[in-house]
C-alpha cells in the first residue's frame, strides 16, 4: 500500500513539475515571441514576406489565391501573437503581484522595525534616567564621603586639641610634681645633714 501511494505521490508530482516546465516553455517562447515581433527584424521580415507574395502573381499564381493564403497566415500570426502577447501579460501581472507581496512583506518588515526602534529608544531612555539617577546618588556619597572626611579631619583636629590640652596638663602636672619632689629633696637634705652633725 504504500509503495502505491509512494507511485502516485510521485505520478502526481512529475505530471505537476512536467506542466511547470512545459508552462515555463511556452511563456518563454511568448517572451520571445513578443519581443521579436517588435523589433525591426520583424517589420523586414514581414515587409519581405508581402513583396514575396505579390511578386508570385507575377509568375503565374492567381491573385485570390496569393491573398487567401496571406490572409490565413496573417490571421494565423494574429491569432498566435494575442495568445502570445496575453500570455506575457500574465506573467508580467503575476510577476507584479509577487513584487506587491514583497513590498508588502518589506513595509510589514519595516513597521516591525519602526516599533523595535521605538521600543530601543524608550530603553535608551530608561536607561538615561537610570544613568541619571545612578549620577545623583554617586554625588550624594561624594558628599557624604567629603563630609564625614570633614567630620574625621574635625575629630582628629578637635582629638589632636584634646590630645595637647592633656599633654600640657600632664607636662604642669609634672612640673608641679618635680617642684615638690625638688622641695622634698630640699626638706630631706636639710633633716639630713642635722643627722649628721
Amino acid at each position: 500500500m504504500e509503495y502505491n501511494r509512494k507511485v502516485v505521490y510521485n505520478k502526481a508530482h512529475i505530471m505537476q513539475r512536467l506542466q511547470k516546465k512545459s508552462t515555463d516553455v511556452l511563456e518563454k517562447i511568448a517572451v520571445r515571441a513578443t519581443k521579436w515581433i517588435g523589433s525591426t527584424n520583424s517589420i523586414l521580415v514581414h515587409t519581405a514576406f508581402f513583396i514575396v507574395s505579390f511578386i508570385l502573381f507575377f509568375w503565374g499564381i492567381s491573385i485570390n489565391t496569393i491573398l487567401l493564403v496571406v490572409t490565413t497566415l496573417v490571421s494565423l500570426e494574429a491569432i498566435y501573437l494575442s495568445i502570445f502577447i496575453q500570455m506575457s501579460m500574465n506573467r508580467q501581472a503575476r510577476r507584479l503581484r509577487e513584487v506587491a507581496r514583497d513590498v508588502e512583506e518589506i513595509y510589514e518588515n519595516v513597521e516591525e522595525i519602526q516599533e523595535d526602534v521605538e521600543e530601543i529608544e524608550k530603553d535608551v531612555d530608561e536607561i538615561q534616567k537610570d544613568v541619571e539617577d545612578i549620577q545623583e546618588d554617586v554625588e550624594g556619597i561624594e558628599k557624604d564621603v567629603d563630609e564625614i572626611s570633614d567630620d574625621l579631619e574635625e575629630a582628629d583636629t578637635n582629638d589632636q586639641k584634646r590630645d595637647e590640652v592633656m599633654l600640657s596638663r600632664i607636662q604642669e602636672t609634672l612640673q608641679i610634681l618635680m617642684q615638690e619632689v625638688n622641695e622634698l629633696k630640699k626638706e630631706h637634705e636639710k633633716k639630713t645633714p642635722s643627722k649628721k652633725e
